[in-house]
């Protein structure tokens, strides 16, 4: 019997693909993934017009989140969404927040806090002006930005509002309720892509 892991993983573009739309990359991409050995898509968000960031740093964004279920671990995973994203173009040279035809993130992986918690937690308090700059060398579970973010939480919350976050306990809805009123200002569902 195949042991299997849960997990979330967040879609973003905001550049056209060839004649397609950033939507339409994602609603791809989606099967992709989907077909992708070792990996499965349970649940899908809507897709949602989300404002760059920062601000005025390009086109909106199309974003979704995914939950799947998947027999690979978490390299494995994470190796398969940049195997994805390089088939589709992505420039991992322009640096962090820049505009992009596809970005693939691994959210989470069951309840797992890689590497451990004193980095995780470190890497939740970098100050703002070192997060544009700063990259971690390794994984980091969950990815460390997810609450401050909600192009990720509107969405994982229509899929999977009591998710929790294994270090601080919070779920996917009390998280986006953290951001204020004013968290989703711009941004809104634009597509149901009713799959798998």
């Amino acid at each position: 019997m195949v042991n299997l892991s849960f997990g979330i993983v967040a879609f973003g573009a905001n550049l056209p693909l060839s004649d397609q739309d950033p939507v339409t990359t994602l609603c791809t991409t989606m099967g992709i993934l989907h077909s992708a050995p070792g990996i499965s898509i349970t649940a899908i968000s809507r897709i949602w017009r989300t404002p760059a960031m920062p601000a005025g740093s390009g086109p909106d964004f199309a974003n979704a989140v995914a939950l799947i279920a998947t027999s690979l671990d978490a390299p494995q995973v994470l190796a398969t969404l940049h195997a994805i994203e390089a088939e589709h173009g992505r420039d991992r040279s322009t640096g962090r927040w820049s505009a992009r035809v596809l970005d693939l993130d691994l959210i989470a992986l069951d309840d797992r806090i890689e590497p451990d918690a004193g980095h995780l937690r470190d890497w939740m308090d970098l100050s703002p002006d070192r997060q544009g700059v700063q990259t971690p060398d390794r994984l980091i579970l969950p990815h460390p930005r997810m609450q401050d973010r909600a192009f990720v939480l509107a969405p994982l919350a229509e899929i999977a509002p009591d998710w929790r976050h294994p270090l601080t306990g919070l779920s996917v809805a009390a998280m986006l309720e953290a951001l204020g009123p004013r968290a989703l200002d711009g941004m809104t569902p634009v597509e149901s892509p009713g799959f798998p």
